[in-house]
This record gives C-alpha cells, structure tokens and sequence, in this order.
C-alpha cells in the first residue's frame, strides 16, 4: 500500500468510543421440504440405489408474496453491508457513532417494511396451502404445513448493538494467569483489534476503488465522441461512498478526509450541490471534467494489493 494512505495504528480507546458493532439477525421461512416418498421412487425408476435422489417440493408453489419477502431479506442485507464496515467472522459489523443515527433509521424502516410483507403473507397463507394442494397432487401433505402462528414464528428481522471493545487497554480479564501471559494476551488481542480496525478501514478504500473504476468507465467516450451508458446506481453509490469517507473515518485518517474533500469537489457543483447523471448526459464538458477529476481520485486511492 501507498504509505501516505497507510492506516493509522488504532487507538482503542478512541475507537471505543466513537464506534460499535450491529449484528443483523434475520430467518425467511423457505417452504421447501425434502420429499422422501419421491426421492426413492425416482431412484428406483432410473434403477439407482436408495438414497442417491433428492426431490426437494417447493411447498406453496410460486408464492408472489414469499418471493417477494426472499427477496426482501438479500435486500436489506446488502443495505446493511453497504452501511456497515467488518469486524468478526460471526456476523458483527463496525458502525460508527456518526452513521449510527442514519443506519439504525434507515434499518428500522426497512425491517417495519419486512414485518408488514410478513402480514401481507400470512394473510393469504392458508389459501396458499389449498392452491398448494392442486399444484403439487400426490405429493401434497397436509401434515407439513405449520399453522399461522407457528408460520409467523419462522420469520425473524432485528438489529443487535454491542459496546466495542476496548482493545485490552483497560484490562479487566479475569483470569488467573502470571505477569507474562497476561502480558501477552493482552499484546494478541491489542493486535486482533488493531487488525479488525485496519480490516474495516480496507473495506471502505476497497468498495471506493471498486466503484469509482466502474463510474470513470461510464463517464468514458468512444472514438466518436459517443459516452458509455451512466447508471444512476453507480453515481449514487460513488455519493454514499464520499459521504461514509467521513463518517466511518474511525481512525481520524487524515488521507481518508482529504479524498472526501476531493471526491466532493469533483462530485458536487461550486454550491455544494451534488451533480445529477442528466446533467452530466447533457453536457459533455461537465462529463469529462468529472470524468477527469475521479480519474485522478482513483489514481491516488492506496492500492491495498488489488
């Protein structure tokens, strides 16, 4: 990596109190049982030894409504990482107190969205199981379809926070250990801690690289004259991205501020105003000035091995 973009070492302390970690916690009931009477028959009609079939039965068919809340669930979950930095292995992510206000809003309403497409299911859900009935004929049970109650029971959306740790300073362990293993257990998880910081820090630069090689690619014109297709996703997101520069700024990285500051010269108007994709379309001069100044952003990003 560039060393004038290398991450600070972590103070824990200060990380401590400027960041949390938020766990989303979620279950979609998937409808799907495996069919044992099916799989064996198809197994002994190609002649195959039992147990070498799986018949899986979608229990409701084409359910609009549960589909609907499948889809649902992978949406927020990307939300959540887009607004969130790693930390663990076991699902906890890093929110910065700054974008804890933005987050935790944004996040309940969508989960409030989630529980009412809930309702919206369990409503038509026993009509499902009759319309079921016909779809699947012989191999509809009766038997594997939980009542409503214990339907709503499958589904589950919620945020957990957690104090951070502090990175060992303040040293409660607990444990009955000599001078020097306590010693070095406090060395192992300071440096645990100043990884996952470190981690979280990479991810912002590396989604930032990400998406600004594909928006200076959009901006890009051919031979003749003629710009690449702008996606607004792309442009929005390359806003986002600016924005979390600040607010995800644990480490108080100077380089990190000054590419927010760069980034909001080339991605607003003189007035602070961001700049909107049908301008950008419409004026080829203001295409390629973008397109210039997030070249030269792109440029001076850490590399961070990619």
């Amino acid at each position: 990596m560039n060393d004038l973009f290398q991450t600070p070492e972590a103070s824990a302390p200060s990380i401590a109190s400027s960041a949390m970690t938020v766990e989303l916690s979620m279950s979609i009931w998937t409808a799907r049982k495996k069919d044992h009477k099916a799989s064996d028959d198809v197994a002994s009609m190609n002649a195959a030894d039992k147990g070498v079939a799986n018949v899986t039965k979608n229990l409701l068919g084409n359910c609009d409504e549960l589909i609907a809340l499948q889809k649902f669930a992978g949406n927020l979950r990307n939300l959540h990482y887009s607004m969130t930095m790693p930390w663990s292995d076991n699902g906890q992510r890093l929110v910065t107190t700054m974008q804890y206000f933005k987050y935790n809003e944004v996040m309940t309403e969508m989960i409030d969205e989630g529980w009412r497409m809930v309702d919206d299911f369990l409503n038509v859900y026993e009509w499902k199981v009759m319309d079921a009935q016909a779809k699947l004929g012989a191999m509809f049970n009766r038997d594997e379809y939980p009542t409503r109650d214990a339907i709503r029971d499958k589904f589950a959306f919620r945020l957990s926070y957690e104090q951070l740790p502090d990175g060992g300073n303040t040293g409660d362990w607990r444990l009955d250990l000599p001078h020097e293993a306590m010693q070095t257990l406090r060395t192992n998880y300071t440096d645990t801690f100043n990884l996952k910081i470190k981690g979280a820090m990479d991810d912002v630069w590396t989604r930032l690289h990400t998406n600004l090689t594909r928006l200076v690619r959009q901006l890009d014109v051919d031979e003749e004259g003629k710009g690449n297709r702008l996606y607004d996703t792309v442009f929005d997101q390359a806003l986002s991205l600016t924005e979390m520069l600040g607010t995800c700024n644990v480490t108080g990285d100077t380089q990190m501020e000054a590419m927010k500051r760069q980034l909001e010269q080339a991605l607003h108007y003189a007035d602070g105003a961001p700049l909107t994709v049908d301008k950008i379309k419409k004026s080829p001069t203001l295409r390629e000035d973008t397109r210039a100044k997030l070249d030269a952003a792109l440029s001076a990003l850490p590399s961070l091995d990619m």
